[in-house]
Parts: C-alpha cells; sequence; structure tokens
C-alpha cells in the first residue's frame, strides 16, 4: 500500500514531504517548503508549521489556533500557480498556490502568495498575502431600459432582464 503525499506531487510522502516534516531533510526549494506546510495541515503535525516559520515570524504564531484549524478541516489538495525564485541557490522566493479544504460541508479555497527567505541556510515561511478575485468590468455594450433586451426575448429590458 503506498502512502500518498498530501501535496499533491504524486510521489510517496516518504520520498516527498516525510523528511522535510520530520526534520531529517531540509527542503531544497522554497516550493517543496510550502507543500510541506500544506502535508503539515493534512497531517496534522502543527510542530512543523512553528518549525518553517521564519524566527522573526513566530511572536504571534498561535499554535493552538493553528491546531483547530488544521483538524477541523477535510484538506482536499494543493495547486501551485506560480513561483518567482525559491530555488536551490537563491535565498527568497515567492509561492502562489490555492490550498482547498471543506469545513462544515463547505468548500473552501485560500488562495495566497506565500514569501520565503532562507536563514542560515534553510528555508522558512516569512509571510503571505491573500490573493482576491479581481473586479470584472462588463465590457459590452450598454444597454437603455427602453432597449430590446439582449436575451432575445422581444420586450424592452426593463420589463424583461433588466426588471429588479
Amino acid at each position: 500500500m503506498t502512502d500518498t503525499c498530501p501535496c499533491g506531487s504524486g510521489r510517496d510522502y516518504p520520498a516527498c514531504c516525510g523528511p522535510v516534516i520530520e526534520g531529517s531533510g531540509p527542503a531544497a526549494t522554497a516550493e517543496a517548503l510550502m507543500r510541506s506546510r500544506y502535508s503539515a495541515f493534512a497531517r496534522g503535525a502543527i510542530d512543523h508549521l512553528e518549525h518553517s516559520l521564519h524566527p522573526d515570524a513566530r511572536a504571534d504564531h498561535d499554535a493552538e489556533a493553528t491546531r483547530r484549524w488544521a483538524d477541523k478541516a477535510e484538506w482536499q489538495g494543493l495547486t501551485i500557480v506560480a513561483t518567482t525564485g525559491g530555488g536551490p541557490d537563491d535565498d527568497a522566493g515567492t509561492v502562489e498556490f490555492i490550498a482547498s479544504y471543506r469545513q462544515k460541508g463547505v468548500t473552501h479555497a485560500h488562495h495566497e502568495v506565500g514569501a520565503f527567505h532562507r536563514h542560515q541556510g534553510r528555508w522558512y515561511y516569512t509571510d503571505g498575502r491573500m490573493v482576491t478575485p479581481g473586479t470584472q468590468r462588463n465590457e459590452g455594450p450598454r444597454v437603455g431600459r427602453n432597449e430590446p433586451c439582449p436575451c432575445g426575448s422581444g420586450r424592452k429590458y426593463k420589463k424583461c432582464c433588466g426588471a429588479a
């Protein structure tokens, strides 16, 4: 029986995030650390989440709140959207990711750009910025209230799709 890693790499956990979470091997890249952090949430390895925080970012870390969130969520998957820097020869990088989870029957998507820095030879998570959906503008022609409805009903827009 295989133990597939929750991070979505398709690799077995002992060959993927396991060594990073257990402390027997450091993450080679910022993305590898991000994947291990997701796997730590999915497996309830809360200590790794604190240990992988940059020392300067640990002051306001609430391990118990993190544990409650991790335990109450059903972790669905991790999608890496983009990475910038964060390679084996870099000292900083960002990883944009979407962590999907279900809580109380509702599916959520945590979309974030995480910042990572190398400190004393190890990668650490420093902070993140939530990605919010952008405003969408309707670039099509505006329909006047008394014009025919664009849905093709033959009625005036105000009496059809424009009725409030």
